[in-house]
C-alpha cells in the first residue's frame, strides 16, 4: 500500500473496471484461481519466527520482490519471499502486474458470481490482499525478532546463530509465540514508556482475570513502534498506528495533526477517513475551536464519550457523528508537536487507565515523527521562517524593554525541568541588582525561584514552549527575592516561542505614569480642572479638563485670574474680588464659589481653590489651584433646602391640627369626669389618650341620667385618626344623647345613629355598644353595632356577654339591630370598653379578650381601682386611645 493514500472503514468505493491490471485479468478469465489445474494453492505462512535462519546474516535469504510500500527483504534482513510465488502467478502476470495488484488490493470489488470473470478477479484480488497483509505482518514481526536477537547478542556476548537458538529455546520454555517473547526481551532491555504501559496493562488484566487478547498490548505497541520507526512519512505512521494498536482498541480512524508555531493545525497523516474528508481538513487556521485544538490546549487531552454532544467540528464528523473521540497532545522533551486524534464508530464509556496510557504512549511515538515533520507546500498557510538563536538574541538587543532568551533544559530522561537563560538583552535590570553576566547562562528557576509561585510565570513559559501559542498579560504581578525578601512589581508580560527558544519580554509599570493616569481619571470624574499661573511672566498652564469646564477650545488662550470677574455673573464681583485680594495681596490660600458664564451661554456653578507659591525671597511668583464644577451639588442643595422648608411647614400644620383635635377631644371627654350620682349604682369612666399626638382618635364614651330615670351607658370608636375622626365622634356622641331622651330602646337608638353616621357625617363608619340601666329592676337592656360585647364580673368570675347581631354604624343607609336584657345582682360589675384596651398586632381578638377576663376577675375593693387596674395591666400595643365605662350594683 502506498503511503500517500488514506484507507479504512468508511472510504468510498472506487471503480476498478478501468484499472489496467483489471483489464488484463479479464482477458485471462478462463484461468480459475480455485481450479486445481491452475496450480497448487500457496501454503499459508507459518507463525512469525518459526523459520529463523541459522546463518548470522541475511546474505543467504531468498530474494523476494517487495511490494510498493511494503517492507521486504531490502528493508528487513532475513525476511522470506512472499508466499504465492510473486514472480509470475497462475494468471500469467509479470512483476509489474503484481505491483498494480498490490495497489488494487485496497480497492473494494463488487460482489459478483464466483464463476464469472469478475468473480475470479475478485477471488484473486482477495487472495493477494491476504498475502500482502500477511507479508507485512511477518516483516514487522521479523524486525522485532531480529532486534531481540541483537539484544541477546549484546547481553550474552555470543554470535547471531547462538542468539537465535537461545531465543528459540527460551520461547519454547515460556510457551509463547516467538514474537511475544521477542517483545518481552525488548521491554526488559528498554525499560521505556512502551514497556511501562505494556506492563501496567498486563498487570491490570491479570488482576481482573480478563481473557488475554489475541495479540497482547506489548506486541501491539512494539509492532506499532516498529511501523512508526520504519515509516518514511506521517501518513505511514497513521496507517501503522491504526492497524497495529488502535483497531484492537475498537478505533476505526486516526488523524495525526502537526501544530504550527502560529497556533494552526496541519493534517500530517490520517487513516480510516475518506480521502476527500482528509483533503478538506488539510489545514485548520489558528484560534478555530476543534476537537484537536481542545486536545492541544488541555494538559490531559480531550476525551469525548460521544462527538455529537460536544458541538465541536472535526474531521469525519459527518460519518462518525455519534462515535467517541480522543485528542491527546503529542509531545516530547516538554514540547508539544501536535495532536493524536482517534475516532470510534460508536459511543464509548470512560476509558480504563491502562488504555489511556497506551494511547498516550502512541502519542509520544507520533511526537518523534512530528518533530521532524515538514508541512507540505500548499497545504494551507505556508510556514513562516523562524529565526535561530543568534537572530533571536539580536532581536532581543533591539528591544527597549527587558528581555530574556530562554532555551529548554532537559534531564537525562529527556523531560523538561527548567529553562536556561541563553541571553540577557542590554536593557535588562535585575531586581536584586545582580550584573547581567551573573544572570546570563543561569537556569530560570535558580535565578528567579519565585517564577514558579503564585504568578505562574514559569508555567506560562512552559506552556508557550509546549504549544507555540504566545501569551500576553497586562498588569501581571511579579515577585522577586532580594536578600530573601520578596519584592513585588506589576508588569506587562509577553512570551513567544521562536524555533526551540522562548522570548520573555516584560515592561515594569511606571509608577509616575500610573499615578498621572489615576489623577487624570479622578479629575474627569470629579469635574475638576487644574491650572498654574506665573505672575511674573504671565505664563498660564491649564489642563484639558479645565478647558472643558470653561467651554473653551484647547487652542484658545487660558483666562488669567485677574480677568475672572469678566467671565462670571455680575453679582459675583464682590465674591471674586475678595478671593483675589486674599490670594494675591495677603498671599494666603483662598477659595470662592461663583457662577461662570460660558461662551455657549450656559451658566455653571463653580468653585475655585488656589494657593500662592513664594520664592526664596518671600515674593509671589506662581499661583496654582483648581476649578470644580459644583452645579449638580448646588442644585441639589437648593432642592434640599426647598424640601426642608416644605417639610417644616407641613410639620407645623400637622402639629396644629393634632393640638386642635386633642383639645377638642379633651374638651368633650376629659380624662377624669365627676362621678355620676345614681342611687344604688356606682358609675366610673376612664379615658386614656394615645401616646402619639398624631394618633388622636375617635374613641368616645357617655354615662348620663335620663329624665325617665334610666341611665344611658355607651362607648364607641370612629374609624380613623385625626381631626376628622374627632369631629365625627362629637357628632355621634351628641346625637345619641339627643335621641336617648325620646325614651326609645338601645336597638332603636343605634338604628337612628346609623342614619346619622351614614348621611350626616360624611359617610364615616364607627362601632358602638349602647345600654339602658333600670335601677328599680336592676336590669340592663343593651345592643351593639359591630362592637365588642360588655363584660360581666360576678363572684370573682368575669365573662363576656353573649354577642348579638349588629352591623357597624354607617356601613349601609338603614340597618336593624337586636337588643337583649341582662339581670344584674348586688355586687355585680359591668364593663364597656373600646378595642384600644385589648388589641394586639400579634394576637387574635379572642386571645386578647381571654386575657382581659383573667385580669377583670380579680376585682379590687372599689370600682375606680378596678378600672385603673385594667388600664395598668393592658397588653395593647397599637398605641390607640382607650375608653372604659364601668358600673357596680350596690
Amino acid at each position: 500500500m502506498t503511503s500517500s493514500r488514506a484507507s479504512g472503514a468508511g472510504s468510498p468505493r472506487e471503480d476498478t473496471s478501468d484499472h489496467p491490471t483489471a483489464r488484463r485479468l479479464r482477458s485471462t478469465h478462463t484461468v480459475n484461481a480455485h481450479d486445481p489445474s491452475a496450480g497448487p494453492e500457496a501454503p499459508a505462512p507459518g507463525p512469525a519466527g518459526t523459520d529463523a535462519p541459522e546463518a548470522p546474516d541475511a546474505a543467504v535469504a531468498p530474494k523476494a520482490v517487495a511490494l510498493p510500500g511494503t517492507p521486504g527483504p531490502a528493508d528487513v534482513p532475513g525476511v522470506p519471499a512472499v508466499p504465492g510465488g510473486f514472480g509470475a502467478d497462475e494468471t500469467g502476470l509479470d512483476l509489474a502486474d503484481l505491483a498494480d495488484l498490490a495497489e488494487l488490493a485496497d480497492l473494494d470489488v463488487p460482489t459478483v458470481p464466483a464463476s464469472s470473470p469478475a468473480g475470479r478477479l475478485a477471488a484473486t484480488v482477495e487472495r493477494l490482499r491476504t498475502e500482502v497483509r500477511t507479508a507485512q505482518a511477518e516483516a514487522e514481526g521479523r524486525a522485532l525478532i531480529e532486534l531481540a536477537k541483537g539484544i541477546l547478542v549484546e547481553r550474552l556476548g555470543c554470535g547471531p546463530a547462538q542468539a537465535a537458538r537461545q531465543l528459540a529455546e527460551l520461547t519454547e520454555q515460556a510457551r509463547v509465540s516467538p514474537l511475544e517473547f521477542a517483545v518481552e526481551v525488548i521491554n526488559q532491555a528498554a525499560r521505556d514508556r512502551v514497556s511501562e504501559v505494556a506492563g501496567a496493562f498486563l498487570a491490570a488484566t491479570a488482576t481482573a482475570d480478563a481473557a488475554p487478547d489475541e495479540d497482547s498490548a506489548a506486541v501491539r505497541l512494539r509492532a506499532a513502534e516498529s511501523g512508526v520507526l520504519a515509516a518514511d512519512d506521517t501518513q505511514a505512521v497513521a496507517d501503522s498506528l491504526l492497524q497495529h494498536a488502535l483497531r484492537p482498541l475498537g478505533a476505526v480512524a486516526v488523524a495525526v495533526w502537526a501544530a504550527g508555531s502560529d497556533g494552526s493545525l496541519t493534517l500530517a497523516g490520517s487513516a480510516g477517513f475518506p480521502p476527500a474528508e482528509a483533503a478538506r481538513w488539510r489545514y485548520v487556521p489558528p484560534d478555530v475551536a476543534t476537537v484537536a485544538r481542545r486536545g492541544l490546549t488541555e494538559a490531559d487531552g480531550l476525551w469525548l464519550g460521544s462527538l455529537a454532544g460536544s458541538g465541536l467540528p472535526t474531521i469525519g464528523r459527518r460519518d462518525l457523528a455519534d462515535g467517541a473521540r480522543a485528542a491527546v497532545p503529542a509531545g516530547t522533551g516538554g514540547r508539544i508537536h501536535g495532536v493524536l486524534e482517534i475516532a470510534w464508530a460508536r459511543p464509548q464509556g470512560p476509558q480504563p487507565p491502562q488504555v489511556i496510557r497506551q494511547i498516550e504512549a502512541l502519542a509520544e511515538l507520533c511526537a518523534h515523527t512530528l518533530e521532524s515533520h515538514t508541512p507540505v507546500p500548499g497545504g494551507g498557510q505556508e510556514p513562516r521562517l523562524l529565526p535561530d538563536a543568534a537572530e533571536l538574541m539580536d532581536l532581543a538587543d533591539g528591544l527597549h524593554d527587558p528581555a530574556l532568551v530562554l532555551v529548554p533544559h532537559l534531564d537525562d530522561t529527556g523531560r523538561l525541568v527548567d529553562f536556561r537563560i541563553q541571553h540577557v538583552n542590554t536593557h535588562f535590570l535585575d531586581p536584586a541588582g545582580r550584573p547581567r553576566a551573573m544572570i546570563n547562562g543561569a537556569l530560570l528557576l535558580e535565578a528567579y525561584p519565585m517564577a514558579a509561585a503564585a504568578s505562574e510565570l514559569f508555567q506560562r513559559v512552559e506552556r508557550v514552549h509546549a504549544t507555540g501559542e504566545p501569551f500576553r498579560a497586562h498588569r501581571m504581578r511579579l515577585t522577586a527575592l532580594v536578600d530573601q525578601v520578596p519584592l513585588a512589581a506589576v508588569a506587562d508580560i509577553s512570551i513567544s516561542r521562536h524555533g526551540a527558544a522562548v522570548l520573555l519580554i516584560w515592561r515594569i509599570e511606571d509608577e509616575t505614569a500610573r499615578l498621572a493616569s489615576l489623577l487624570q481619571h479622578a479629575q474627569r470624574l470629579g469635574r475638576i480642572g487644574g491650572f498654574e499661573e506665573n505672575v511674573l511672566t504671565g505664563e498660564i498652564t491649564w489642563n484639558g479638563q479645565l478647558f472643558d469646564l470653561y467651554g473653551r477650545p484647547p487652542t484658545s488662550p487660558p483666562v488669567p485670574l485677574e480677568d475672572l470677574a469678566a467671565h462670571a455673573h455680575p453679582d459675583e464681583a464682590v465674591t471674586i474680588g475678595r478671593f483675589l485680594r486674599t490670594l494675591l495681596h495677603h498671599r494666603r490660600p483662598a477659595s470662592a464659589a461663583f457662577r461662570l458664564l460660558r461662551p455657549d451661554g450656559v451658566t455653571r456653578h463653580m468653585r475655585v481653590v488656589a494657593e500662592p507659591v513664594l520664592d526664596t525671597d518671600g515674593q509671589l511668583f506662581v499661583v496654582r489651584g483648581a476649578y470644580q464644577d459644583i452645579s449638580a451639588q448646588h442644585w441639589t442643595e437648593v432642592a434640599l433646602a426647598a424640601t426642608r422648608d416644605q417639610l417644616a411647614h407641613t410639620e407645623q400644620q400637622a402639629d396644629a391640627r393634632n393640638r386642635l383635635a386633642l383639645q377638642l377631644q379633651h374638651a368633650i371627654m376629659p380624662p377624669a369626669q365627676t362621678p355620676l350620682q345614681v342611687p344604688d349604682l356606682k358609675v366610673a369612666v376612664r379615658y386614656r389618650p394615645a401616646e402619639t399626638e398624631q394618633l388622636v382618635g375617635g374613641d368616645w364614651y357617655d354615662a348620663v341620667l335620663l329624665p325617665s330615670g334610666l341611665v344611658l351607658l355607651c362607648v364607641g370608636d370612629v374609624a380613623g385618626h385625626g381631626i376628622e375622626a374627632a369631629t365625627s365622634m362629637v357628632v355621634l356622641r351628641n346625637a345619641l344623647r339627643g335621641l336617648a331622651v325620646t325614651g326609645a330602646g338601645p336597638a332603636q337608638l343605634l338604628s337612628w345613629l346609623n342614619i346619622v353616621a351614614h348621611h350626616l357625617t360624611g359617610a364615616v363608619t364607627a362601632t358602638a355598644v349602647c345600654g339602658l340601666y333600670d335601677g328599680e329592676k336592676r336590669t340592663l337592656r343593651w345592643a351593639r353595632a359591630g362592637h365588642l360585647p360588655p363584660v360581666l364580673v360576678r363572684d370573682a368570675e368575669a365573662v363576656a356577654l353573649p354577642p348579638i347581631k349588629g352591623l357597624l354604624l354607617g356601613a349601609v343607609p338603614e340597618a336593624g339591630y337586636e337588643e337583649t336584657e341582662v339581670q344584674l345582682a348586688a355586687g355585680d360589675t359591668l364593663l364597656m370598653y373600646t378595642d384600644g384596651l385589648i388589641e394586639r398586632r400579634d394576637r387574635s381578638v379572642e386571645e386578647s379578650l381571654s386575657h382581659l377576663l383573667v385580669t377583670a376577675s380579680s376585682a379590687p375593693v372599689s370600682l375606680d381601682q378596678h378600672l385603673d387596674r385594667l388600664l395598668t395591666y393592658s397588653r395593647s400595643d397599637t398605641d390607640d386611645d382607650t375608653c372604659i365605662v364601668g358600673i357596680r350594683v350596690a
